[in-house]
C-alpha cells in the first residue's frame, strides 16, 4: 500500500468510526437530560526510443512520429576527438560540471541541501549519465551531437552574488558548426540554453532530459516510487507517469508547455526558451525504459530558419514559490494529492505552509517546535467548533430513550413518526449530524498536512529531538505509539462520564487507537508530532465537557412534552 494509500484509508477510517460512534451506535444515556489521478499517459507502442532515434521524422509543427528507416546514425568521421574535459560552473546555489564532449551536463550539486543516500550535497544526475544533450535530426537521419567535441569558452566559471554569466560550447566540423550558450544567475537554479547550428536544413533538435532522478532521501522506497516523468500539454494539462512503469518505449505528441523529471523534493525540467506570447513549444517527448526505476526522456524542439534554437531549464528543489515565477503551472509537477480534490487542498496547504514559515522566521523556532505550536493553536481556533460538536452529541445522548419511544409508539404510522421526529428536534435539537460535521472540519488541516510534509523542501531534513528528519518516518516509532495513546485517553475520558457505554462503542476504544498506530508508522514524523499534540491539546476540553455532562446526568431524565 503507497504512502498516499494509507493516509486515505486512515482518513476514511476515521470519518466511519465518527459518523457510526453518532448516527448508528449512539451511547446508550440515562433518561437525563443535556445542555481528497494524476492520468497517466502510457507510452505507445512499436515507437522508437529517445537513445535510437533513427527513424524518428518530425512535421512542420515540430511534433515527432516513428516510420521505418535503414538509415543509421550519423556520427562525425574524421581525426579521433581530444581527450573529454570538464567544466565547472558554480555558484551558491549550485555546482554544474559540463562535459566536453557533447556540451553537456554530467552532474548537477545543490550546495544548500544534503544528500541522505550519498556522502555530500544533492545531486540531481545519476553516476555515469548526463543530461542537455542533444541530437539532430534531419528527415530520417540522426546526427548524435552527444558524440561530438565541443571546445569551451572558459575552463570554469564562478558566478559571483547577484551576478551573471555564460558557458559557450563550440564544434566546427567540415560541414556542420554547432554552437550552444548556456547562461546562469547566482540567485536562480534556472539555465537559459541558446544555440545555433549551421549546415542542416529543416532539422529538428532532440534535448535530452537525462534518465531520472537519483535517490537522495533516507526512504529510498518511498522516493523510488515518487520518480516520475511529467509533462504539462497545451490542451490535455498536467500527466505525471511513474519511472517504475516505464517498460517500453513511446512517443507523447505534443504541444508541450514543459517536461520534466520529479522526485520528492527535487525537479529537473525544461521549458521553452520565450515566456512571451508566440512562444515556441516543445513538439513532443520521447521516452525509453533505461533500467530499473529508469526511463530516458527527451523533448523535440525544432530550429528556426536562422539556425537558432534554446529552452530553458530548471534544476533545483521543489519550491512553490519559485517554480510559480516560472509559470505554466510548473508548481504542479508534484501535485497535491488526487486531481479531484486539489481544488480544495491547495487553498489549505498554501495557508498552512505559510503559517509554518511565519512561525518558524518570526519566532526563530525550529520545525518541531513549530508543530506544537501550531497543534496547540489549532485547537484554540477550533476549540468553539469542537465545543458545540461534544454538546450536541451530549444532547443526542440525552433524547436517545425519546427517540426510541417515538420509533416504538408509531412504527406503523409514518406521517405521525415522521411528525414526531421534527418536534423532537424543534423541541431538543436533535440532529444526528450535529456532532460529525463541526468535527469533521479541523480534518483538511490534516490532509493538507500530510501533503506539506510529503512534497514541502523546507520541511526536508528539519531535525527535531530525536527525530533526523521530519518528513519521514519515525525511526524509533515513538509518535505513532504516543499518539495512539494518546488517541485512547481521550476517548476513555468522553466515555468515563457516561452511565452506559455500548458494545460497539467500547470496541472502538480499543481498536480505533491500534488501526491508526498501524497506519500511521510510515507516514511522516511531522505529521504524528502534530496529531499528538492536537490531541494532547483537546484533553482540558474534554475535561470540561465531561464535567457538563455529569452534572446533565444529575438533573434527571428528559420527557417528551404531549403534543
Amino acid at each position: 500500500m503507497t504512502t498516499e494509500l494509507r493516509f486515505l484509508f486512515a482518513i476514511a477510517l476515521m470519518v466511519g468510526v465518527l459518523i457510526i460512534t453518532n448516527v448508528l451506535f449512539p451511547p446508550i444515556a440515562s433518561d437525563s437530560p443535556a445542555g481528497p489521478p494524476t492520468e497517466s499517459v502510457a507510452p505507445h507502442a512499436g515507437t522508437p526510443s529517445p537513445t535510437e532515434t533513427s527513424g524518428v521524422e518530425h512535421s512542420a509543427a515540430g511534433e515527432v512520429s516513428a516510420v521505418p528507416t535503414s538509415v543509421d546514425t550519423i556520427v562525425a568521421i574524421g581525426e579521433p576527438p581530444p581527450p573529454e574535459r570538464s567544466v565547472v560552473v558554480e555558484s551558491a546555489l549550485y555546482r554544474h560540471v559540463f562535459s566536453t564532449r557533447g556540451a553537456r551536463i554530467v552532474s548537477a550539486e545543490l550546495p544548500q541541501f544534503n544528500s541522505f543516500t550519498r556522502d555530500g550535497v544533492v545531486q540531481l544526475v545519476p553516476d555515469g549519465q548526463g543530461a542537455l544533450g542533444l541530437r539532430l535530426v534531419v528527415g530520417g537521419d540522426t546526427v548524435d551531437l552527444r558524440k561530438l567535441h565541443f571546445e569551451p569558452s572558459v575552463e570554469r566559471l564562478r558566478v559571483s552574488e547577484s551576478g551573471s554569466g555564460s558557458l559557450t560550447f563550440r564544434h566546427q566540423g567540415s560541414q556542420l558548426s554547432v554552437e550552444v550558450t548556456y547562461r546562469f544567475s547566482a540567485d536562480t537554479y534556472v539555465i537559459e540554453a541558446a544555440g545555433e547550428i549551421l549546415g542542416a536544413e529543416r532539422a529538428l533538435v532532440l534535448a535530452d532530459l537525462g534518465v531520472g532522478l537519483p535517490l537522495n532521501d533516507a526512504d529510498t522506497v518511498a522516493e523510488g516510487r515518487a520518480l516520475a516523468y511529467v509533462g504539462n500539454h497545451l490542451r490535455e494539462g498536467i500527466d505525471s507517469y511513474p519511472l517504475r512503469d516505464v517498460d517500453q518505449p513511446g512517443v507523447h505528441q505534443g504541444p508541450y508547455l514543459w517536461v520534466a523529471f520529479k522526485s520528492k523534493f527535487f525537479v529537473l525540467a525544461m521549458l521553452p526558451q520565450s515566456e512571451e506570447p508566440g512562444r515556441q513549444y516543445f513538439g513532443g517527448i520521447l521516452v525509453a525504459p533505461e533500467g530499473p526505476g529508469r526511463a530516458h526522456v527527451a523533448v523535440a524542439t525544432e530550429i528556426a530558419g536562422d539556425g537558432q534554437f534554446g529552452y530553458r531549464a530548471f534544476m533545483g528543489p521543489q519550491d512553490y514559490g519559485t517554480l510559480t515565477v516560472l509559470g505554466d503551472d510548473l508548481e504542479e509537477v508534484n501535485p497535491y494529492g488526487w486531481r479531484i480534490f486539489r481544488p480544495i487542498i491547495r487553498p489549505f496547504v498554501g495557508l498552512i505552509t505559510w503559517v509554518l514559515m511565519f512561525l518558524h522566521e518570526s519566532l526563530s523556532l525550529a520545525y518541531g517546535w513549530v508543530l506544537v505550536v501550531f497543534g496547540v493553536l489549532m485547537r484554540i481556533v477550533l476549540w468553539p467548533l469542537n465545543q458545540k460538536a461534544m454538546r450536541a452529541q451530549m444532547r443526542n445522548m440525552a433524547v436517545q430513550p425519546l427517540l426510541k419511544e417515538i420509533q416504538t409508539k408509531h412504527k406503523d404510522n409514518p406521517e405521525r413518526l415522521q411528525k414526531e421526529m421534527l418536534r423532537l428536534y424543534r423541541e431538543h435539537g436533535f440532529n444526528p449530524m450535529a456532532g460529525c460535521l463541526p468535527m469533521l472540519l479541523p480534518w483538511p488541516v490534516l490532509i493538507a498536512l500530510f501533503f506539506v510534509f510529503q512534497n514541502t523542501i523546507e520541511l526536508r531534513g528539519a531535525s527535531f529531538l530525536w527525530l533526523p528528519d521530519l518528513s519521514a518516518p519515525d525511526p524509533l516509532y515513538v509518535l505513532p505509539i504516543f499518539m495512539g495513546i494518546s488517541m485512547f485517553f481521550l476517548q476513555w475520558m468522553g466515555m468515563r462520564s457516561m452511565q452506559e457505554v455500548n458494545q460497539q462503542m467500547k470496541v472502538m476504544m480499543w481498536m480505533m487507537p491500534v488501526l491508526m498506530v498501524v497506519i500511521f508508522f510510515k507516514l511522516a514524523a511531522g505529521l504524528n508530532l502534530y496529531y499528538a499534540v492536537s490531541n494532547l491539546a483537546t484533553i482540558p476540553q474534554q475535561y470540561w465537557i465531561a464535567k457538563e455532562r455529569a452534572r446533565a446526568q444529575a438533573q434527571g431524565p428528559v420527557k417528551l412534552t404531549k403534543g
